[in-house]
């Protein structure tokens, strides 16, 4: 008994499922938004620095992409092409949100930016000291450094995605790292390292107080 044409598909390159989109499978788009969503989320997060708009931008982006599957020349991996969809979307979002500012501080006066969600979680746990030293970085360090060691994206995808060259990618990624450092080393001393902080504490009194409560 052959297995269900979804199960099938698992097997395919991405190439093969876009060309089986392009013929009437439309279905078959879902298994490459699921493949490709953290990638995404993760690369537009680092220009917008917004969850919620990044999700948006990715939706567009996803759109864009299958309005225009049947362009895909092959001349890259589709996900080179896909990145590329969404740094442009990205990058023009960024723009026109630049220019409505810019709008409306010429009517009234804003006194400080509104924070983000990242910016909500600071300094309440490593991740989100780590999350905002990434987002410190300027655009074209942060770019590389997301592709490369968060994303895991070889240098060759690197290169494709942001058309730059090997040597480029080398040296954005090493400058990253060395500004990532000298930002890191200013949240903390030695000392506090591995420090017992109160979200770990009230994790484990409401346990057992639980616990004893209900016994």
């Amino acid at each position: 008994m052959n297995p269900p044409a979804d199960h099938m598909t698992d097997t395919f390159s991405d190439e093969e499922i876009v060309k089986r989109v392009v013929n009437g499978e439309k279905h078959l788009y879902e298994k490459l938004m699921r493949k490709f969503n953290e990638r995404l989320y993760r690369i537009s997060m680092s220009i917008i620095n917004d969850d919620k708009e990044a999700e948006d931008i990715m939706q567009t982006a996803y759109l864009n992409a299958y309005r225009q599957l049947s362009n895909f020349k092959h001349q890259s991996s589709f996900s080179t092409w896909l990145i590329r969809i969404l740094i442009n979307e990205s990058l023009l979002h960024k723009k026109r949100k630049a220019q409505l500012e810019k709008t409306l501080t010429e009517h009234i006066r804003i006194d400080h930016q509104p924070e983000t969600p990242l910016d909500n979680l600071m300094n309440k746990e490593l991740k989100a000291i780590l999350e905002k030293a990434v987002l410190t970085l300027p655009e074209k360090y942060r770019l590389v450094f997301v592709m490369r060691e968060i994303q895991g994206m070889t240098t060759n995808e690197t290169m494709e995605a942001l058309e730059i060259g090997e040597s480029n990618v080398k040296i954005r990624l090493n400058r990253a790292k060395e500004m990532l450092r000298t930002e890191l080393n200013s949240y903390w001393q030695p000392g506090e390292l591995l420090e017992f902080n109160l979200t770990r504490c009230d994790v484990i009194v409401n346990y057992v107080m639980h616990k004893i409560n209900a016994g």
